[in-house]
């Protein structure tokens, strides 16, 4: 591989480590907070992407109950995908109010919260398909207006393209990203959340209300799942209502890769699995998800607290 192939696999890697990053986040935003994985979380990803296409205008297909259907209004992309993230953060709401808060109240065991959001991960995915079918959508071609569609990098004699569309993908995330940190580091609801996460009883004995922000970290969560969705659909295509599960399963990479809980480790896991799958032979490109679960399967073996995790310690 030469140098400029190389620094273009670099550039492309980032960029979708940054998704990686974005999505795994919302996995450790509630995982910091109740100590359990939020498996809804994938269909919610697959719900964002959804959203802002019909927010743009654009038409359903001719299968399910929207089957040639559009809405009557039609937004820009960056307008149509923070409201489309909104949505996705409500969704994420809701949620929270059926499958997790009951159970919750109940002192219920953390693993029937597990199997309460793998349910209504697969209630989402089929209403998904009932009402725009299995077809596969794709972005209109103008998404991101009249941009290049590649931006040289190098030189006339030894170019180094990478697409305008990884690019503006990277930029939102790392602006996303950006914002996240200082509400989460600087913020009254971000000490709040925090509180919460290190000690719930604690917080609500000092008059924090935790219910309050539990369902502020459900929104934020499912907010920062339906922008990666929306990243991701405007750079391939929606593949469909089952779009969200193989990133749901490498968003837990992610998050084991970087540390359980750890938001920095996310981002920094995000960005490793992206620039090693992007490093991958294109004679291997099939095994990209293979590769990314034998690193996980390491880091289980060599680190389990992941990069930046801290070891648990057991008090007994």
């Amino acid at each position: 591989m030469n140098l400029a192939l190389f620094l273009q696999q670099v550039l492309n890697g980032l960029s979708i480590g940054s998704v990686y990053a974005l999505f795994a986040l919302g996995y450790t935003l509630i995982f910091s907070i109740l100590g359990i994985i939020n498996f809804a979380h994938g269909a919610i990803f697959t719900l964002g992407a959804y959203f802002t296409y019909a927010l743009m205008g654009q038409a359903f297909g001719f299968n399910g109950l929207l089957a040639n259907g559009a809405l009557p209004l039609k937004l820009p992309f960056f307008p149509a995908l923070i409201l489309g993230s909104i949505l996705a953060g409500a969704v994420g709401v809701g949620v929270e109010r059926l499958a997790f808060r009951p159970l919750r109240q109940r002192g219920a065991d953390p693993l029937l919260t597990v199997v309460s959001s793998l349910g209504v991960a697969v209630v989402i995915v089929n209403l998904i398909q009932y009402a725009v079918g299995a077809e596969i959508y794709t972005f209109p071609s103008d998404t991101y207006g009249n941009l290049p569609p590649a931006i040289n990098f190098g030189t006339p004699e030894q170019p180094i393209p990478v697409r305008t569309v990884q690019l503006v993908i990277f930029g939102v995330s790392l602006v996303i990203l950006m914002v996240l940190t200082y509400g989460i580091n600087a913020t009254k609801f971000g000490k709040a959340m925090r509180a919460v996460a290190e000690d719930g009883t604690t917080a609500s004995l000092l008059g924090i209300n935790t219910d309050r922000y539990i369902v502020l970290t459900f929104f934020a969560s499912s907010f920062l799942a339906g922008l990666a969705g929306t990243l991701v659909g405007s750079s391939v295509s929606i593949a469909g209502p089952y779009f969200g599960i193989a990133f749901g399963l490498k968003g837990l990479a992610v998050i084991v890769l970087g540390g359980l809980g750890s938001i920095p480790g996310a981002v920094l896991g995000g960005l490793v699995l992206g620039v090693i799958e992007a490093l991958v032979p294109g004679n291997f490109s099939a095994y990209k998800d293979a590769i990314a679960f034998a690193m996980l399967l390491v880091m289980l073996l060599v680190r389990p607290q992941g990069l930046l995790g801290r070891a648990r310690i057991q008090k007994v």
